[in-house]
């Protein structure tokens, strides 16, 4: 099922942590509502980059999310965020072009210089963090 006209229900909810132990990774309404903004979003994100995005991780269970040893805390639990990989572009590139590009991001994590991490805010009302962050065998610090 199409949520927008270039993201899946089925990408953004895809597990094979799920699919392996026969568990459901199904969004609450409220978490779909979330996807839905998200999806959004990454049309905005899909058309300003000018290329097509690829959703490595979308929405995740609270069963999922534990398996794969994430935080409870994790956006992707609620439908917020999502891993991406953008044709032809580093994940350098992609973080780097959508902060110049001023796009009202939550969160943009480059993690392990593989994906990015891409979130909106946790409501519609809260205004976004604009936080972004850089994730690999260091640890965790801003981009710059």
């Amino acid at each position: 099922m199409k949520i927008t006209p270039h993201f899946t229900y089925e990408e953004m909810t895809a597990s094979q942590t799920a699919a392996r132990n026969g568990w459901l990774n199904k969004p609450t309404d409220i978490e779909f509502q979330n996807l839905v903004r998200l999806c959004q979003f990454l049309e905005t994100v899909r058309s300003e980059l000018g290329r097509s995005i690829t959703v490595t991780s979308g929405y995740r269970s609270k069963q999922v999310n534990d398996a794969i040893g994430s935080k409870d805390s994790s956006q992707h639990r609620v439908g917020c965020a999502a891993d991406i990989r953008v044709s032809g572009m580093t994940p350098d590139q992609v973080v780097a072009t959508l902060i110049m590009k001023g796009l009202p991001y939550d969160q943009l994590i480059r993690e392990f210089d593989s994906w990015v991490h891409i979130s909106v805010p946790l409501t519609p009302s809260t205004p976004p963090r604009k936080q972004a962050l850089i994730i690999d065998r260091k640890g965790t610090r801003p981009y710059q």
